[in-house]
Order: structure tokens, then sequence, then C-alpha cells
């Protein structure tokens, strides 16, 4: 059975072999033991903290099979971006210029700078081995976090993001990255994008400039890609439009790729999800829907998939795989998400 659980200093090893299969455009898992290992630390204190003031700790969460005990995925949530060091976006704007004299109307669309998201939660680092794609893993690796964030909404923002890789071709080269950043930064995509994403962003304030960049300026191939998504990550926008995450304009200061944001309340597994008690036994498969389901911990939140039959009377009936692999009873209370 595939369980999510928070993630443990035991599982550094699986988590580095996982890095070593990411490839490049997933700079939250980097292959480097040592920054995984901070990352590791990052999220145990997170779950250690008793007062309710959302700041910058990520809860990073693992798929375990619990066959093997091999760690085959990863996913995560920064509580609040923002607020010990900035976040920043590209917000695209538009601007209306008119000439009387020349009768002529003008559509400008501009990109400025912005720490819009502040304070907002923002989830990361999802990657799933490819060994283990399909059989809904990806849905429990990504939606399961929504189930922690609703049954501990103390400790997020009110509203959660999720920045979109962009587009880049199979060399790391980014059309968007090659119009804009590399003519402040001077390095390469890969080399700035690796420097935010390990938690070094310093550079930004100190070398982007913060007036309008205007898009008819930049060239046709990073025109073409603004607001876009890498091919391969397309189901994931996918998925988290289907739990009402919206594109509102803003794009990755990097690769141009959309930031997508929506309420915490909003988020149809928080809105949808409920909490029934547990009872244990077999479900009719005739009535048996898909469902994610989870405990209700904090240290020890454990979600899984199931097939269960309809609540009746606030109840809901799991098997004991199911109970043994959430920790829960009979008598207990699971938070449920049909689908």
């Amino acid at each position: 059975m595939m369980v999510i659980r928070p993630v443990k200093m035991a599982d550094l090893d699986d988590i580095v072999d996982l890095a070593s299969k990411t490839g490049s455009g997933l700079t939250t898992l980097p292959h480097s033991r040592e920054h995984l290992q901070r990352k590791i630390e990052n999220s145990l204190a997170a779950f250690d903290k008793t007062e309710n003031n959302p700041c910058d700790e990520c809860y990073l969460f693992v798929l375990e099979d619990t066959k093997t005990g091999q760690v085959v995925g990863t996913s995560g949530v920064v509580a609040a971006v923002g607020t010990s060091k900035p976040f920043y976006t590209y917000k695209l704007n538009t601007e209306v210029h008119y000439s009387i004299s020349m009768d002529i109307y003008r559509k400008l669309n501009f990109l400025t700078l912005t720490n819009d998201f502040t304070g907002a939660s923002e989830i990361c680092t999802l990657f799933l081995s490819p060994d283990f794609r399909g059989g809904g893993n990806g849905i429990l690796l990504s939606r399961s976090r929504f189930l922690f964030m609703a049954e501990h909404p103390e400790r997020f923002g009110d509203r959660v993001c999720a920045e979109m890789r962009g587009v880049s071709d199979d060399t790391g080269r980014s059309p968007f990255w090659e119009s804009v950043g590399r003519h402040f930064f001077g390095v390469d995509f890969e080399t700035a994008d690796k420097e935010n994403g390990e938690g070094n962003n310093q550079f930004i304030a100190e070398l982007m400039p913060h007036h309008p960049v205007y898009v008819p300026m930049l060239s046709e191939e990073a025109q073409a890609v603004l607001g876009e998504v890498h091919e391969q990550t397309r189901p994931a926008v996918q998925m988290l439009k289907a739990e009402g995450f919206r594109y509102t304009g803003y794009v990755d200061i990097f690769d141009g790729g959309p930031t997508i944001e929506a309420p915490v309340k909003e988020v149809l597994t928080v809105r949808d999800s409920i909490l029934l008690e547990v009872e244990i036994g077999s479900s009719d498969p005739h009535s048996a829907s898909n469902a994610m389901l989870s405990n209700t911990g904090l240290k020890d939140f454990r979600a899984c998939l199931a097939k269960l039959a309809p609540p009746k009377d606030n109840h809901v009936v799991i098997t004991q795989e199911c109970a043994d692999a959430l920790g829960v009873k009979a008598g207990d209370t699971v938070r449920v998400r049909y689908y």
C-alpha cells in the first residue's frame, strides 16, 4: 500500500536517490546531500513548531511503499512565502496608449517585479519516481497536501500558489531567460534557477531591474512562451486547475512559467473533505467510490487512497489494512475526500 507521511531524517538516502532522477527544472530538490539534509531538518522543525504564525518553514512529505519501506516520491508546502526573504514574481499588466493626432490606439503588455504573494502558502517539491507513476500515486502525492492544510489551517496562509515550470528545451535553455534575465545576471538559466531554488535569492534584489519590462521588446520566441508551461508539467497544471487553481497573470522571473493560485478555502480537497468516524470492515464493491483519506494528526499525519462506500450517519467503513496505514482504529476520526 502507498502512504503519505512527514519526512524523517532516515529518509535521506532515498531522497538523495530520488533527486538524482529529477533532471533539470526541479531546483527545490537538488542532487546535493547537504542541501537535502538541511531541507529535512527544516521540515522537522516545522512539524515541531507550536506557535501559529506561518513563516517560511516547509512541510515536506514523502510517499512510502509500505511493502518495502522505500520512499518513492516527495511533495511539500511552504507555510508562508516572502516572510524572511522576498518572493519575487513578474505581474503581466496592460496599458493603453492613444494618439489623437495620428488616430492610433495601442494596447501594450508589460511586466512589473512584485512581491504580491507575500504571506501566501506555496506547494512545491513535487516529484514521483518514474517507476511508480500511475495507479493514482501522483494524485495522492499532490492532493494529500490539501488534506493536511484543511486539518491545520492555522499553520498556513489564506491563499496558496504554485510556480509551474516554464518552457525550456532539452539542453535547459529558456527562451524567456535568454530574452530577459541573461541581460541582467550574465549567467545561464540553470545556474540562476539553481541558486534561487537553494534559497539564495539576494542576487535577484541586487541585479534584477525594478522598472517595467515591455513585452513587445522581448524576442518573439520569449513572447510565445510567456505564461506557458513545460510539456512535462502539463498534467500537474491540469490537476491543480481541477482543484480550483487559476492563472492570474503572474509569471516566474526566470523562465516565464505561470504562477497559479487559489484561496485555500476554495481548493476543492479542502472545501469538500469531511470528517468521519472510523468503522473497520469491508465495503460493498458495487457502492464504493474512489477516495483519499487521512488521519487528523500533525507529526503522525498519514494519507492514502481507498475505495470507500458513502458515509452513513457520519461513519465510514475502512479496511484493517487502510486503518493500519493511517494509524487509526475504530472510533477515531479521519478526513475523507470522495472523487
